[in-house]
């Protein structure tokens, strides 16, 4: 674990490693819902109930002065750099906001994806800053604030997109082979379209798809905006394009998607003081200033709430 690092204002743009996750997973959403949460030795199971009074934990941060933040290494939303340094969108808002919340100092813990959720009730750290999409199932066992950035999809395709793939439908009536990742959202949408289960193959990350992409096994890559954008930036795959980002759609309807930061259950008093300075940022334009560094643009910007994804 990297040591505490204290009030520093400068976030590098980070690098790319190993490109995980960022769309529904099933089996870490059941994870949270069912509080099979104990991921420290000697815990078997870790009560998710939290506080009925809204909490003291903003007390207790502004008394210690140093928040710990859960992260994962997910480039651009949050990874620890080459030098050991926290970087990326999400620990860059989240320290703007518990700084200006009386709390100075932040402590990175680096964990697997799927152990951020079980870290939070376990108390290994006060939050999770990560970016984490929001959905019904992570909701049963996170309380979050509400998204700063609304996600989009692109595709990656061969260079100069010869076969004109920009959605999922395109996708389906051109019966092309796409690639996505496991347990990507996008295999849900593209089957919503009519895209056959059998023409999608599976991949490890974005590397992996753009090998396979130069190899011509598969005809596109699907995937979430940013992490292609991050995975492109290497400069390791020339032969490679990607699509605008764009809102998938199922059925005709938008399937809008957002990732925010989660505090244990119980805990609406620092979700709300959180929220509070979150929605100045918007509404002032700094979030955007702060996010720009790291890929986010105009359009990754979101008027979403925790309310209405907890509900997807």
């Amino acid at each position: 674990m990297p040591p505490p690092q204290g009030n520093t204002s400068n976030f590098t743009e980070p690098l790319v490693h190993g490109i995980r996750r960022r769309s529904l997973l099933a089996g870490v959403a059941a994870l949270g819902a069912a509080g099979a949460l104990g991921a420290t030795s000697g815990c078997s199971q870790v009560d998710i109930s939290g506080a009925t009074d809204g909490g003291h934990l903003l007390d207790d941060l502004r008394s210690k002065g140093t928040v710990r933040m859960g992260i994962a290494s997910e480039p651009p939303y949050a990874s620890i750099n080459d030098q050991g340094e926290l970087t990326g969108e999400a620990p860059a808002v989240a320290k703007t906001i518990f700084q200006r919340l009386g709390v100075k100092d932040f402590e990175p813990v680096p964990v697997e994806f799927g152990a951020l959720v079980p870290g939070l009730h376990s108390f290994q750290y006060d939050v999770i800053v990560a970016g984490m999409f929001i959905n019904k199932a992570r909701c049963q066992a996170v309380l979050f604030s509400d998204p700063d950035y609304e996600s989009k999809d692109g595709f990656l395709v061969p260079k100069g997109n010869p076969k004109k793939i920009n959605s999922y439908a395109d996708i389906a009536k051109g019966k092309f082979r796409m690639g996505t990742g496991i347990g990507y959202a996008e295999i849900e949408y593209a089957t919503g379209n009519g895209v056959p289960k059998g023409s999608i193959q599976t991949y490890g990350d974005q590397i992996a798809g753009m090998e396979a992409l130069e190899a011509g096994r598969i005809d596109c890559f699907a995937g979430t905006a940013l992490t292609m954008i991050e995975a492109l930036k290497a400069g390791q795959h020339p032969k490679v394009d990607m699509t605008e980002p764009f809102t998938p759609k199922v059925d005709g309807k938008p399937q809008r998607d957002g990732g925010g930061y989660g505090f244990r259950i119980g805990e609406t008093a620092l979700r709300d003081a959180f929220n509070r300075e979150l929605h100045k940022m918007k509404k002032s334009g700094e979030l955007l200033r702060i996010a720009k560094p790291f890929g986010f643009t105009e359009e990754f910007m979101t008027d979403l709430t925790a309310k209405e994804l907890c509900k997807k």
